[in-house]
C-alpha cells in the first residue's frame, strides 16, 4: 500500500451528489435535447425514423433508438456526425485508427469547457488537489489523453507538466529534478519508468510521487498493486473514449470500490454483446454510452466494445454516481482458443501472481493442423534468471499452471532474458493471432 495523504475526501461540483430522483430527471431532460441534436444529422435522422424526442420520459427510455457502431463513425467520415456549424469548432481530436480509419470528433467550445469539468471529477476523487505539480505523460495531439488530463488538471487548480509521451530518459530527469506529486500514463508505461529508474540504480520510492491517475488500457488489480509498490503511489483508474469525450466518462475515487460514472454527461448501458439486452447489476457486459451534452458530436447508444459490469451499490464516499468496474478487455480483443473465452488482462493477472516473472509479455495464437495452439513469451526477472534448466523448466511449468488456473486453458510458455521484449508508452499491443492471417 502506497503512502497515505492527510486530507479529506472532497468534490469538485454538485453535478457529482446529486440526488438519484434528481438525476434521472436531469438525464430524461438532457437525453430528450441530445436526441433532438442527433435528429439534425442524415443518419441519425434516417435511423430514427421520425422518433420524438419529447416521447421520452424516463432514462431507460434510450432502449427504445438504434445503436451507433465505430463502423457507422467511419461510413461518415470526415465530418458525417457534426452537428453544429463548422465555424464554431473549438477543436478536433481522433481516435487511434490502429485498427480502421480514423474517427474525427470535433469539440464546441462548451464541449471543450465540460471536459475539462468531467476530467476534474475524477482527478480529485483519486486525491489531487490544488497547487499539487502533476507529470503528464500521455501523447498530445489527436489522441485525447494528453490534453483531456491536461485540462482536468487545470481545472482542479493544480500545475502541469506537460512532458508527453516516450523519451524515458528525460521523463526521469523530470520526475527527479521537478519532483512531481502525480503521474499519468498508461498503466504499463509506468512500470516501464519504475524498471528504468531500478536500472539506472536509484530507488524510485525516493521521487515524490504519492498518486498516480492511470488509463488507457486495460488493466489487473494485480498490477495496481505492482505499480504501487514500485513507485510508492496510491493509483486510481479511470476510463473514457475518444468517440464519445476523451477521457473523463469515469473515474475512481479514494474508496477503489468502482469508477463513478458522469451520469448528468453519459448515459451508459450494460448489455449482453450478443442478444443486446441489459445484463444483471455486477454481470459483466458491453458498455453502451449516450452522450446526453455533446454539442458538436451527438452519439446515441455507441457500442464501445469494452466489457466491464455496472454495480449498485451507492458508494461511501457520497458521490451519488453509478459505478462501473474497471474495463477488463473488448469484445474484439478476446480470443476464443479451442473454445474458451479468454482476454489478455487474465494472462497479465496470472503472471503478476508468479513473483519471478516480470510483468512484460506476448501472446501469439496460430492454428497448425486446424487445432489452436496458444504461447505466452514472459520475461523473466534479471535477479531470477539462470543458465539451469531445472530452474527454467520449473518457472514455466509455475507460469503455465497460473494462467490454466485462471483461463482453464494449458498455453505453451517461453522464457525470454529480461529486457527482450517490446515496450509501449501508449496502449500495448499484447498479442498477435496468426489464424486468420498469411505471413
Amino acid at each position: 500500500m502506497s503512502r497515505s495523504l492527510a486530507y479529506p475526501e472532497a468534490y469538485f461540483d454538485p453535478g457529482e451528489c446529486l440526488p438519484r430522483a434528481e438525476l434521472k430527471r436531469l438525464q430524461t431532460a438532457r437525453l430528450r435535447q441530445a436526441v433532438a441534436r442527433a435528429s439534425a444529422l442524415p443518419f441519425y435522422r434516417e435511423r430514427l425514423g421520425g422518433f420524438d424526442p419529447n416521447s421520452i420520459q424516463e432514462p431507460g427510455d434510450v432502449r427504445r433508438l438504434p445503436f451507433t457502431t465505430k463502423q457507422d463513425l467511419r461510413d461518415g467520415y470526415p465530418l458525417g456526425f457534426l452537428a453544429i456549424p463548422r465555424s464554431e469548432i473549438a477543436r478536433f481530436h481522433a481516435s487511434s485508427g490502429t485498427t480502421g480509419k480514423m474517427t474525427f470528433v470535433p469539440y464546441s467550445r462548451g464541449d471543450m469547457e465540460n471536459w475539462g469539468t468531467v476530467v476534474s471529477r475524477f482527478l480529485m476523487a483519486g486525491g489531487l488537489r490544488p497547487g499539487m505539480l502533476v507529470q503528464i505523460s500521455f501523447g498530445y495531439g489527436l489522441f485525447t489523453g494528453g490534453f483531456g488530463l491536461h485540462y482536468g488538471v487545470e481545472k482542479v487548480g493544480a500545475a502541469v507538466v506537460p512532458v508527453a509521451s516516450g523519451n524515458t530518459e528525460r521523463q526521469l530527469s523530470i520526475l527527479y529534478d521537478l519532483q512531481p506529486d502525480a503521474l499519468v500514463c498508461t498503466p504499463s508505461y509506468a512500470l516501464n519508468i519504475a524498471e528504468e529508474i531500478r536500472k539506472s540504480g536509484r530507488d524510485p520510492k525516493s521521487l515524490h510521487l504519492s498518486l498516480g491517475f492511470f488509463g488507457g488500457e486495460p488493466w489487473t488489480e494485480e498490477m495496481r498493486e505492482r505499480i504501487e509498490a514500485d513507485l510508492d503511489v496510491f493509483a486510481t483508474d479511470n476510463y473514457g473514449l475518444s468517440e464519445v469525450v476523451g477521457p473523463g466518462v469515469a473515474g475512481e475515487c479514494r474508496e477503489r470500490k468502482g469508477q463513478h460514472i458522469s451520469e448528468d454527461n453519459f448515459l451508459v448501458e450494460c448489455l449482453n454483446p450478443e442478444s443486446l439486452e441489459p445484463v444483471q447489476p455486477g454481470e459483466r457486459g458491453e458498455l453502451v454510452i449516450t452522450t446526453l451534452t455533446k454539442e458538436a458530436m451527438p452519439v446515441i447508444r455507441y457500442r464501445t466494445r469494452d466489457i466491464s459490469s455496472l454495480l449498485p451499490d451507492p458508494c461511501p464516499c457520497g458521490r451519488t454516481g453509478t459505478l462501473m468496474t474497471r474495463v477488463t478487455g473488448r469484445t474484439d480483443d478476446m480470443l476464443v482458443i479451442r473454445g474458451v473465452n479468454v482476454y489478455p488482462t487474465q494472462i497479465e493477472e496470472a503472471l503478476l501472481r508468479v513473483q519471478e516473472a516480470a510483468p512484460h509479455y506476448h501472446i501469439e495464437v496460430t492454428r497448425p493442423d486446424n487445432l489452436d495452439v496458444a504461447s505466452v513469451k514472459v520475461e523473466m526477472r534479471p535477479e531470477i534468471f539462470s543458465d539451469s534448466m531445472k530452474d527454467m523448466e520449473q518457472l514455466r511449468e509455475k507460469i503455465a499452471r497460473a494462467i490454466s488456473s485462471i483461463t482453464g486453458i494449458r498455453m505453451r510458455v517461453d522464457l525470454v532474458a529480461p529486457e527482450t521484449l517490446e515496450r509501449f508508452v501508449g496502449k500495448a499491443k499484447r498479442v498477435t493471432d496468426r489464424r486468420f492471417k498469411k505471413d
